[in-house]
């Protein structure tokens, strides 16, 4: 299975939905740690990346989508 690729900035799904009752979360910082923070109350964790990457679902929106999109339409 391969590894899912997330970077700094990215919105992620979770597994399992934050108490708030939403399971987005924003990737703030990365590490040994990796700090989430719920799109819903902006509630922040701090998390080791063995347990983050178990619990990742899939990557939402990535951070770098953007910058992509910015290039084309200066074309």
């Amino acid at each position: 299975m391969e590894r899912k690729q997330y970077q700094l900035g990215d919105i992620v799904q979770m597994k399992k939905p934050h108490p708030c009752g939403t399971n987005e979360m924003e990737i703030i910082r990365m590490g040994m740690d990796i700090r989430i923070k719920c799109v819903g109350c902006k509630h922040s964790v701090l998390v080791p990346r063995t347990k983050f990457e178990s619990k990742l679902k899939k990557v939402l929106r990535s951070s770098a989508e953007p910058d992509a999109a910015k290039e084309k339409i200066g074309e």
